[in-house]
């Protein structure tokens, strides 16, 4: 049985000594009110999962108690208590907000089997929640693929690491899997059947970090017309992904140091202490250490974060996964784009084999993508391939990485009329971190003639 933070709220000694027993005896953690102003106060202080609340009390009744509640915090569930000439007025109470009603003289055993599912019913509104806030972020493809040994090793460590509920830290290059590493872990976890929540620390600005983390109690600002859970709250029975950690500000590296710490925060305006359990798993493209030598990442923060650690990766580590991985994006976009495209030409596995892919994985998705959509043969052709190839114009005379990647962003934005959308969308990056690459190569919209494959 889940254990649930339970508040008794009845005139009559009896019957609240009677709930507070039958309820602890379950495994719950329970605290009694003899009034609904001893209950408001209670509940300013601590945060209840569930309130059995009794209809009749003197001064403020159970009613008036239902509302208060409400407004400030819709996802309690309270249980009103009534005898049996109170019917009716238990209905009303449901119309307004109540979860159920008992009726005295109630079965102890009736009550476990109504707190139960209460319980259950909470869990799923919090996952149904995050699936609705997550579906626009929500990942291209399904799974990690490959069968060479560096990323056969990776696959060892995640079976080894996902028993645990230690905090993991992944590094590696954009687009090497990171996310698809942690997801695996949550999903191989204890953990599995509570949520996987995502926080895209590079793509949400600072002003409203604090906000999308701890959530906000309505009134907390202008637009706050209601109460919203942030992502902290969401995250609790399951796994908080916290993605490209190394951009998080650091003002909120000390605020995330605190949770880290004992998992407790507050809603952004509010005054009352939340708890959430979440496993942590973060990732990021930049070297931390460097970082900290810097002074743009807290020391104290890495080393809370860092106490299992492994490194995605990148594409040219593992060439011979290319053709493996290419051929399950050649199924996959057939499939979804209805295109009969059975093949790729040995040229073009070729010239696959023979590129650096700057943007790893994600990349090499976005090409196949690119060249399922625009083949015009059932196989694709080195001509339907998005990449730089011997002889082709080129922009710079830097052979580093930097450097092909710097020519690479400069080809995609200039196809693309440099939207920015699109042309992250077909690097397979975000728009925050292709600014980012457009401002730390100074890549200017300079160039006038097309530049042709």
């Amino acid at each position: 049985m889940n254990r649930a933070r339970i508040l008794v709220v009845d005139d009559e000694l009896i019957m609240r000594e009677s709930l507070a027993g039958w309820l602890q005896r379950d495994g719950h953690e329970v605290q009694t009110a003899s009034s609904g102003e001893a209950a408001l106060e209670l509940i300013k202080e601590t945060r209840f999962d569930i309130l059995l609340v009794d209809i009749k009390m003197e001064g403020i009744s159970g009613l008036e108690v239902l509302k208060a509640v409400k407004e400030n915090d819709p996802d309690i569930a309270i249980v009103m208590i009534t005898a049996y000439g109170s019917i009716q007025t238990a209905i009303e109470a449901i119309k307004n907000g109540a979860y159920d009603y008992l009726l005295k003289p109630f079965d102890p055993h009736e009550l476990g089997v109504l707190i139960e599912k209460i319980l259950e019913n909470q869990a799923q509104a919090r996952e149904n929640l995050y699936l609705r806030e997550q579906y626009k972020e929500r990942t291209r493809f399904e799974s990690l693929i490959g069968q060479s040994r560096v990323m056969q090793e990776v696959f060892e460590l995640i079976q080894n690491v996902s028993s645990t509920n230690s905090t993991i830290l992944i590094t590696g290059e954009t687009g090497t899997g990171k996310g698809l590493a942690a997801k695996a872990i949550h999903s191989h976890s204890p953990r599995c059947h509570g949520p996987f929540v995502i926080v895209n620390c590079g793509a949400i600005p600072e002003h409203l970090m604090e906000s999308e983390l701890f959530g906000y109690q309505k009134g907390a600002f202008t637009d706050a017309k209601s109460t919203k859970k942030g992502r902290l709250e969401m995250a609790h029975g399951g796994t908080l992904f916290l993605d490209e950690i190394g951009e998080i500000s650091m003002r909120m590296q000390i605020d995330l140091l605190r949770i880290l710490e004992d998992r407790v925060f507050y809603r952004v305006g509010g005054t009352q202490p939340m708890e959430a359990d979440f496993r942590v798993i973060a990732a990021t493209n930049r070297n931390l250490q460097e970082a900290i030598k810097e002074g743009a990442f807290r020391e104290d923060l890495y080393y809370r974060l860092n106490v299992i650690s492994f490194k995605m990766p990148s594409l040219s580590e593992r060439k011979e996964d290319i053709p493996l991985m290419a051929e399950h994006f050649l199924r996959r976009f057939s499939q979804e784009t209805n295109r009969q495209i059975d093949q790729i030409s040995r040229e073009a596995m070729d010239e696959m084999m023979l590129y650096e892919w700057p943007g790893n994985v994600r990349e090499l998705e976005n090409a196949i993508e690119r060249s399922v959509v625009i083949a015009k043969k059932r196989k694709i052709l080195p001509g339907d391939l998005p990449i730089f190839r011997p002889g082709e114009i080129c922009i710079s005379s830097d052979n580093t990485l930097e450097g092909v990647e710097k020519v690479h962003i400069n080809r995609v934005l200039h196809e693309n009329g440099w939207n920015i959308s699109k042309a992250a969308k077909t690097l397979g990056i975000d728009r925050s971190t292709l600014y980012g690459k457009i401002k730390r190569y100074k890549i200017e919209k300079l160039l006038k003639t097309p530049i042709t494959r």
